[in-house]
């Protein structure tokens, strides 16, 4: 079983919304930071949020900030990106990881396309 598994993209206009989860198993998710990133066609994967393990500290990237929020649901062992605003720069695959247990998922295709 995949520790993290990721879904939720799919093709979104332009200004759309679209909400990531992230589904943790396997290890104790309450107890590692937990992040995103991405990584758009012929770019390198790039850091996009960071959140604390009982949620009191966020940070974005600044592409992102003031239209992303990262969030966790502990109980559920799942993370969470909400997207708001989408640009046609914000495709990409979104990767789900666990710095600490150095787990990453297979991530999830985001489309922003007209």
């Amino acid at each position: 079983q995949e520790p993290l598994v990721e879904s939720g993209g799919g093709l979104v206009q332009p200004g759309g919304s679209l909400r990531l989860s992230c589904a943790a198993s396997g290890f104790t998710f309450r107890g590692f930071v937990m992040q995103w990133y991405r990584q758009a066609p012929h770019k390198e994967r790039e850091w996009v949020a960071t959140i604390a393990t009982d949620s009191s500290h966020t940070r974005y990237a600044a592409a992102v900030q003031g239209r992303f929020t990262i969030s966790r649901d502990n109980d559920k062992n799942t993370l969470y990106l909400d997207m708001n605003n989408l640009k046609l720069e914000d495709t990409a695959v979104y990767y789900c990881h666990s710095p600490g247990r150095n787990f990453w998922g297979k991530g999830t295709l985001v489309t922003v396309s007209s």
